[in-house]
């Protein structure tokens, strides 16, 4: 992965200062794609941002807007979700900025960091989105970091960690090479629309994609039985999360499929017969 790999989004922003400043922090450090969720354009002063921004309004004016995390995340790979508080939903495994860059630097495709709102952070809802937490390091007196600083701060490591001028690998786009301004079009499941994929190249599942797999993999399972109680929704996302931080091929992923698609079938020659396996 290298830095034109990398999206940042921003979640509910409210505050045109700060994304002034995220564009200039992000310019800084080589980063160029910054997407907007849950935010209008129309609602954020242009006048304000351009000025903060200074050299870097360019990246506001190529900033694309959408109206939720999912539909902005839908073409990444990899969706890391930034926040500094933990509990039961908000994601077990946390990196900080330094070895979540050079972790990244070992990854395929694209990847999202996002970062919530200015008060409030990211939402229970939104980092369910996420494959994986990061979270900054800082005194317990005062945890708090303006939006722009925490944007800084990852995109400095980001920098020293993939910043040596090389350029995309062959085949390194991913998903269905959606322009930044519009929503990616296509379906879940494992390779359906994928476009730019270079023979023998790694390019891993999009984040729609991992999503369709783990989706497969749960109906397949829930027709042999295996969800008779309460716990099929927390199994599809921990599969979506496994599958897109392992950085699965379409054809891994359809391998994967396979193998649970041949256990239904296995199971439904012996006696006791499965009902029939979802479409």
């Amino acid at each position: 992965m290298v830095l034109s790999d990398i999206v940042i989004i921003l979640c509910r922003v409210t505050e045109p200062g700060n994304v002034g400043a995220v564009c200039r922090a992000m310019k800084n450090m080589g980063l160029s794609r910054l997407r907007i969720a849950g935010t209008v354009r129309e609602s954020l002063d242009g006048e304000v941002i351009r000025a903060r921004a200074v050299h870097a309004a360019d990246i506001w004016e190529g900033a694309a807007f959408f109206d939720t995390l999912a539909a902005a995340a839908a073409d990444c790979s990899l969706l890391i979700g930034t926040t500094r508080r933990r509990g039961r939903r908000r994601k077990q495994v946390s990196l900080d900025p330094r070895r979540l860059a050079a972790w990244i630097g070992e990854k395929p495709g694209s990847a999202a960091l996002v970062f919530g709102n200015e008060r409030t952070g990211l939402e229970d809802s939104e980092l369910d989105l996420c494959n994986i937490a990061s979270h900054i390091p800082v005194s317990g007196v005062f945890p708090s970091l303006n939006l722009s600083h925490a944007v800084q701060i990852y995109a400095y490591e980001l920098f020293l960690a993939l910043g040596n001028g090389a350029g995309p690998l062959p085949g390194a786009e991913t998903g269905w090479a959606a322009g930044e301004g519009g929503n990616p079009a296509g379906g879940a499941g494992t390779g359906r629309g994928r476009t730019n994929a270079v023979k023998g190249a790694w390019v891993p599942l999009t984040r729609a994609e991992a999503a369709g797999l783990a989706g497969s993999i749960t109906d397949t399972l829930g027709s042999l039985g295996f969800y008779r109680h309460p716990g099929r929704e927390i199994q599809e996302q921990f599969l979506r999360d496994l599958i897109s931080r392992a950085g699965l091929t379409g054809r891994e992923g359809k391998y994967l499929e396979n193998m649970f698609a041949k256990a239904w079938r296995l199971a439904k020659e012996k006696p006791g017969t499965p009902p029939d396996r979802p479409a």
